[in-house]
């Protein structure tokens, strides 16, 4: 059975890779399933019908027979669980993977975004200067006891798992946004990340879809150096949520 996600019609991040359909695409493609993607828009978020599938009216969402998952990180973890190559069989190995999934997204990704939506929201008050100063200094604590543990490894735990896609896929917002290069391991690991096959196929596949509905069909890497375009957009998209 060919399970469908969700994906932005219109990605706020310019084709960047950063929308968290990003990571159900990757994970589907480390595993070699097929699957097919519904666009949606901003407004078909907010309806009755996707709310049935994500009650807080976001992406991404799977759905496979009778099976409607919400959420990214439960959505890779079910597909590590059905599908040999994202889990180590070892029981122990196994535990400690699921552990780095639950640390990737409970852990590091919190400041990350906490201090990325500061950057787009909170850019005009008279208090931000402070406050991003608080909110670089909660990031860089977790990047360096995240640096401190993978030391010289390419990955978290052994072999490349579902806890390195979803730690990647974390890292990368930061790296758009900040200075990873503080930390040339942590730089590496996302290199080797991205270099995967399975990452440059998904990649690929949800640049096409902002390429498809950009006006000039510009590159992300174009239309990326714009920065003030994608922090109106994310700006936007910050209040569309808040008001979902």
């Amino acid at each position: 059975m060919t399970p469908t996600i969700t994906a932005f019609e219109r990605s706020p991040d310019r084709g960047q890779g950063l929308a968290r359909d990003m990571r159900v695409r990757w994970a589907l493609e480390e595993v070699g399933q097929p699957y097919d993607v519904r666009l949606v828009s901003f407004g078909e978020m907010k309806e009755a019908a996707h709310r049935k599938l994500h009650p807080f009216a976001q992406i991404p969402t799977y759905e496979a027979g009778d099976l409607a998952l919400f959420e990214s990180g439960a959505i890779v973890f079910h597909i590590a669980e059905r599908h040999a190559g994202l889990l180590p069989e070892d029981p122990n190995a196994r535990a400690r993977a699921i552990a780095w999934m639950f640390a990737a997204l409970n852990t590091v990704e919190p400041p990350i975004v906490e201090r990325s939506m500061a950057m787009i929201l909170e850019r005009d008050k008279p208090w931000f200067e402070e406050r991003q100063a608080m909110l670089d200094n909660r990031v860089q604590v977790r990047l360096g006891e995240l640096s401190r543990h993978l030391g010289d490894a390419d990955w978290l735990d052994g072999a490349f798992s579902a806890a390195d896609l979803l730690m990647v896929t974390v890292l990368r917002r930061f790296s758009r946004a900040g200075d990873i290069g503080k930390y040339p391991n942590l730089a590496a690991y996302i290199a080797r990340g991205e270099a995967r096959p399975a990452y440059q196929r998904a990649f690929a596949d949800q640049l096409a879809v902002f390429t498809a509905h950009s006006p000039n069909g510009r590159s992300a890497s174009v239309a990326g150096s714009i920065r003030s375009a994608f922090y109106l957009l994310a700006r936007r998209w910050c209040t569309r949520m808040m008001d979902a």
